[in-house]
C-alpha cells in the first residue's frame, strides 16, 4: 500500500529541487532522511518535510486501519518535482522598456511504499 504526500506552491524554483529529489529516489525512508538532514541545500529542507509527512500517513491508523507499519519497511517509490505557478513582476529598464521578473514555484509529490 502506497502512502503520499505533497507541498504544492512550494516557495522554490522545481529546478533547484530536482537534484535533490534524485538523490533520494528509490531509496528507503530512513536512509533518505539521513541524506537529506546533511544536505545544505534550501529544498533539502522542503523534501524533508514532505517526506515527514508522507511518513506520518503512512503510521497514522486512520489512514492503516489494523497494521502496524514498520519505518525500515518503507521505501521512496516516487519523488516528483513539477512546476507551478509564478509571481511575475515587471523592472523598469531605460528607455521606457522592461524586464519581467519570474518568481518561480513548485509541487513537490512524495510516494512511499512498502517493500
Amino acid at each position: 500500500m502506497s502512502f503520499r504526500a505533497s507541498h504544492r506552491n512550494a516557495r522554490i524554483s522545481a529546478r533547484k529541487v530536482r537534484p535533490v529529489a534524485d538523490m533520494v529516489r528509490g531509496k528507503f525512508v530512513d536512509e533518505a532522511l539521513d541524506i537529506l538532514r546533511y544536505q545544505p541545500q534550501r529544498g533539502a529542507r522542503m523534501l524533508e518535510k514532505v517526506l515527514k509527512s508522507a511518513l506520518a500517513n503512512a503510521q497514522d491508523p486512520d489512514q492503516n486501519p489494523g497494521q502496524i507499519i514498520n519505518v525500515h519497511d518503507l521505501f521512496i517509490s516516487g519523488v516528483r518535482v513539477d512546476g507551478g505557478s509564478m509571481f511575475k513582476r515587471v523592472r523598469p529598464r531605460a528607455r521606457g522598456s522592461a524586464y519581467m521578473i519570474k518568481k518561480r514555484m513548485s509541487h513537490i509529490h512524495v510516494e512511499i511504499d512498502q517493500v
